[in-house]
């Protein structure tokens, strides 16, 4: 049976669980933590991004429609896009909408 799994994709790669994220990357005041989604055969390009304030830490989550094929390679442009995304749009990223 183990054979049939392999051969139609339903080995241990199914069944392996999601990378482990990056650590946290430090940009201009804000952590960015990469949290790439599993999507299909790619990955989703998600994350977080934190800041702390005088009331607290605020969390920004985010999720793009760019997808690649592999994780690694995911990573850095996540980061870049959070680095986009505080660039724009600075401490507003946290208003309530």
């Amino acid at each position: 049976m183990g054979l049939f799994r392999n051969l139609f994709g339903r080995g241990a790669a199914a069944d392996a669980p999601a990378k482990a994220e990056t650590a946290a990357t430090e940009y201009n005041g804000y952590l960015i933590r990469p949290a790439l989604r599993r999507q299909g055969s790619g990955w989703l390009i998600a994350g977080s991004i934190t800041k702390a304030f005088p009331d607290g830490v605020r969390e920004h989550q985010f999720i793009r429609a760019d997808t690649f094929t592999d994780h690694a390679d995911g990573v850095p442009f996540c980061i870049q896009k959070a680095k986009q995304i505080i660039d724009e749009q600075g401490d507003r990223i946290f208003d309530a909408r």
